[in-house]
């Protein structure tokens, strides 16, 4: 017996179960006038305990039922420093519940409240106006009683029914109809794991206080259109089995739909987001609608499975949209979405089939907003995404997706050249990482056991905890240990990968290489022309005239303003682009010059220009096979004529060769003259050729990426 008594002492009670309709009590006249007359205390407040019951409010029922109104509304709408709540906990409703006629009607105007609310209470209904202001800033449309507080439409009435007590509904069941149309909540809301057999309308509802739908399930159609909820909302894990209907809502605080389940459609139309909205889990078996909603703070769309098209269109961002780990299994439309500068799609693990669903949305636009914080695991995110742009021509959005891509690549590679193997890292560089000297000693015992595969198996080791780890995982590389060979080929496609993405956004964008390629052709121009024109002072001077020196000197001012402009407007870090294409064309250059100007020049030929143009015809020509020196043949050196330097128009001559030398194309073939010519001047020219062979190819390669047609002939596959 001891023993018995023990084990029925120790062991943990079990879970209480929801009561079967035969351990619920029926509600009578007596019985619901006695609970009247004794309400029990409920967290610090009076309420009216109608727990555990079945309430027959049928039509059949209906003496019943208008005096379980009159009684309840006359106890519930007394005058005192407390209100009464209703606790409806575990109870069974049979018939339709009126819930809106148990509260008091009062108008909204400040002047007009009845005196029987307290003070907090009046401040509480006051607080509607604001939202009514909020709406109207934002240009959405207003309910019955906004239009009236606002004055649009006087005729309208702005009462309200007020439910001053707090409403317990934990696990009630109600088999008819539930209303509580145009009512203010003043106290909390909570009707976890309740369950709604028909229509629930809580058409223009307030509610002041939390509101707790927790596991609640709506069976049928569920109506909180142009409803206000001023502090927390929990539907987490609700279940709706029907069409579910948000549209006009306000939410001044944090709203969790986590792991709700809608079966059908569910509209969020011109909704109004103040805080976060957590739909992170959520499953959308049919279609859903966000059409111009508001999110003042993050979306959690992580985990959640849209099955039927999500619908965006106009709404607004003004923070992150996560959609971590999300399933887009049929078409997300995100056409005139307005993003705010801090606002974008997080789409690492992503689920999205290209060939089977769509992502919609304005074109040039849409492609910028995906981010992801790694390629690894990412890159059939990215191809996807690319995928679906292509198939609809939104070519600069789909390279836009290679861009982040091959940032997030170069973003890898560096961390490999420069970053700490833990398979290969010194105890030394352990320690000057971040790690104890007991924990490098634990790191290089293990790896000559086993290589790391990961950096989470470091969290296998006793004497690594999960701060350290957090710490330093994005400064660690796991990885086979490099060679100097394979160290030097990464380098170099890291060198190769870094020009790409500043001198071209890797091939998007036609007008950044426009620009530089704008740079290059004015400045070795302006080279060009000092070299030519200005060969010395003494003894004899030979320089250009004031007139030349001016023109050249505006032209190329003009010539770089320009290209600078589309290197700025076009370039993610139009700083970097410049300082990179200066590495490519200054050093050279001005180091052959400065060598030139050293040694002087004293040659036969000295007063005739070094450059040459084809004086047989004048056309504009693609010069793709055409070398920067004229060659050694009497037939050539005839068709060929030096330029003439008093022309006024001479200096355009040198914009034209540089012109030839980078794009391969020309009005005229100005090529440099074969004798008495200075090697340095000829390197110069060479260089500036090499390059053009370079750029040629960038140029090429950008076009056939962002021209459409030829874009989808390579890519589609």
């Amino acid at each position: 017996m001891i023993l018995c008594a023990l084990l029925v002492l120790l062991l943990p009670l079990p879970v209480l179960a929801a009561p079967t309709q035969s351990e619920r009590t029926p509600l009578t006249i007596e019985l619901l006038q006695e609970r009247l007359r004794s309400p029990i205390l409920r967290e610090g407040n009076l309420t009216v305990d109608l727990r555990q019951m079945v309430i027959d409010l049928r039509p059949e029922n209906s003496g019943f039922r208008d005096a379980f109104y009159q009684l309840l509304r006359k106890e519930l709408q007394k005058t005192g420093a407390k209100p009464l709540g209703l606790d409806l906990s575990y109870t069974l409703i049979q018939g339709n519940f009126v819930g809106s006629d148990l509260g008091l009607r009062t108008p909204l105007y400040a002047q007009a409240i009845a005196p029987i609310f307290t003070a907090t209470e009046q401040e509480q209904l006051e607080r509607l106006r604001l939202v009514c202001l909020q709406s109207l800033a934002v240009g959405l449309p207003h309910s019955k009683d906004c239009r009236s507080l606002l004055g649009t439409q006087s005729s309208l009435s702005s009462d309200v029914t007020v439910f001053r007590g707090a409403l317990t509904l934990e696990q009630t069941r109600f088999n008819g109809e539930v209303t509580f149309v145009n009512t203010f909540f003043l106290q909390s809301v909570d009707a976890n794991n309740a369950t709604f057999i028909q229509t629930t309308n809580w058409n223009e509802a307030r509610f002041s206080r939390p509101v707790d739908f927790h596991n609640t399930s709506f069976r049928q159609f569920s109506d909180f259109q142009d409803s206000v909820f001023f502090d927390k909302a929990n539907f987490k894990q609700a279940q709706f089995q029907e069409a579910a209907n948000f549209q006009g809502t306000f939410f001044e605080n944090t709203v969790s739909f986590k792991q709700a389940f809608f079966k059908q459609l569910a509209k969020f139309n011109t909704v109004q987001w103040q805080e976060k909205a957590d739909f992170s889990g959520v499953r959308f078996a049919n279609q859903v609608r966000f059409t111009k909603a508001s999110f003042n703070q993050q979306l959690d769309l992580a985990e959640t499975t849209f099955e039927q098209a999500v619908i965006f269109r106009e709404a607004l961002f003004n923070q992150q949209v996560d959609l971590r780990g999300a399933s887009i299994l049929n078409q997300a439309d995100f056409s005139d979405v307005i993003f705010s500068q801090a606002a974008f799609l997080n789409v690492p693990g992503l689920t999205f089939n290209s060939n089977q669903a769509k992502i919609l949305g304005n074109p040039g636009q849409i492609g910028k907003m995906f981010s992801v914080p790694t390629i690894q695991g990412n890159q059939n995110v990215l191809r996807n995404l690319g995928q679906n742009f292509r198939q609809q021509q939104q070519v600069a959005d789909a390279n836009q997706l290679e861009y982040t891509k091959q940032q997030l690549r170069l973003k890898e590679l560096t961390k490999r050249l420069i970053g700490t193997n833990i398979n290969s890292a010194s105890v030394t560089s352990l320690i000057n990482l971040g790690f104890s000297p007991t924990q490098a000693n634990v790191i290089v015992q293990r790896r000559e056991v086993k290589a790391f595969r990961n950096s989470s198996e470091l969290l296998s080791l006793a004497d690594i905890d999960l701060e350290i780890y957090t710490k330093l995982s994005d400064r660690l590389v796991v990885a086979e240990p490099l060679s100097l060979g394979t160290w030097l080929l990464e380098a170099l496609r890291w060198l190769a990968l870094s020009v790409l993405l500043l001198l071209s956004g890797y091939g998007t964008s036609f007008w950044l290489v426009f620009g530089v390629g704008g740079v290059a052709i004015a400045y070795f121009g302006l080279l060009f022309w000092l070299v030519d024109r200005t060969r010395r002072l003494r003894p004899i001077a030979i320089i250009p005239t004031y007139y030349e020196t001016v023109s050249i000197l505006i032209s190329f001012t003009c010539l770089e303003f320009i290209s600078l402009f589309a290197i700025f407007e076009n370039a993610e870090q139009p700083l970097l682009t410049l300082t990179c294409l200066l590495i490519i064309i200054v050093p050279v250059p001005v180091g052959l010059l400065v060598r030139l100007y050293q040694q002087g020049r004293y040659h036969d030929l000295l007063k005739v220009s070094y450059f040459t143009e084809d004086g047989t015809f004048r056309q504009l020509r693609l010069l793709i096979g055409r070398l920067p020196v004229i060659p050694r043949n009497q037939t050539f050196r005839e068709r060929y004529m030096p330029l003439l330097s008093d022309r006024r128009w001479n200096w355009l001559n040198y914009y034209d060769f540089s012109l030839n030398n980078l794009v391969k194309l020309g009005f005229n073939d100005i090529r440099l003259r074969d004798e008495h010519l200075p090697g340095l001047v000829a390197t110069l020219a060479w260089y500036q050729w090499t390059l053009g062979l370079l750029y040629i190819t960038l140029v090429l390669w950008t076009l056939s990426r962002t021209i459409p047609g030829l874009n989808l002939l390579i890519y589609l596959k």
